[in-house]
């Protein structure tokens, strides 16, 4: 499998940066925005085009393999055997259509819904994320997490959307990691909020909601084998499935873990209700 996840790796990062290339040819250039399931759910025809660079790239190498991807009319869920490429062309569309530089694009390569190699470039940012047989790396310098062990010296950053009738948990998981932490981020890019603890910016990102496979495969990956701990909102090892995502460097992840429990709180007492 060594052989086979480092030709994965290479062709996530080829289709990775061949998608990025489309998103940045277009960044801050006036593009049309579309609005999908709601008024912060948008899309523009960058994110599709740069989609469609992703899926050319992998098909050149990989023609049989299925793809989930967030546009189009790609699969929506992880199968669970086989291989298959999971893939976002641009995380963190809002940041890209207001013209902030904290997007990315992102593949990752599973094999029986286990990632095996991936990749996530962010042109904005000049950083690329590369995670296969020799480990994670960012501009092909090896990154490690934050070894760290005090909360109150590090960020924890909530990730994921809580819509306009989940605000309560939100503000919940905030009101938890200010009472823990240093201080608290949000980036609006779940894959760069990963990659931040991933190579030690950050002590953990974390969120109760049920995340898409596209915006947390590759960086969940990255963190993973970067050193750090990646679970759901009950502490059990994270899946493609899980509810919720908590990811630290490990030493942190019972605070971290604990702010993500304290919106799943808020959803558990309101569905009783």
């Amino acid at each position: 499998m060594t052989e086979d996840a480092r030709v994965r790796a290479d062709v996530a990062l080829a289709a990775a940066r061949a998608g990025a290339a489309v998103a940045e040819s277009r960044f801050r250039t006036g593009i049309d925005v579309e609005t999908k399931d709601g008024k912060t759910d948008v899309v523009t025809q960058a994110d599709r085009d740069a989609q469609t660079a992703v899926v050319d790239a992998i098909r050149d190498e990989f023609d049989a393999d299925a793809i989930v991807g967030e546009e189009d009319d790609e699969l929506k869920s992880v199968p669970e055997e086989g291989p298959a490429w999971v893939v976002d062309p641009i995380d963190g569309t809002n940041n890209y259509v207001s013209g902030m530089r904290f997007w990315a694009t992102s593949v990752a390569a599973v094999v029986d819904g286990e990632p095996v190699a991936a990749a996530t470039v962010a042109p904005a940012l000049g950083d690329t994320y590369v995670v296969g047989p020799e480990g994670a790396r960012r501009n092909g310098d090896a990154i490690a997490v934050s070894e760290e062990a005090d909360p109150e010296r590090l960020v924890a950053v909530p990730t994921i959307w809580w819509d306009f009738d989940r605000r309560d948990e939100y503000a919940a998981a905030c009101t938890a990691a200010v009472e823990r932490f240093g201080d608290v981020r949000r980036f609006g890019c779940a894959q760069l909020a990963l990659a931040s603890v991933a190579e030690g910016a950050v002590g953990g990102t974390y969120t109760n909601v049920a995340a898409n496979p596209w915006d947390t495969i590759a960086g969940v990956q990255l963190v993973r084998e970067a050193g750090g701990r990646v679970t759901d909102v009950y502490g059990d090892r994270w899946r493609h499935d899980s509810r919720g995502l908590v990811a630290s460097n490990g030493a942190v992840h019972e605070d971290v873990l604990a702010a993500a429990q304290a919106a799943e709180a808020v959803r558990s007492d309101e569905d009783a209700a």
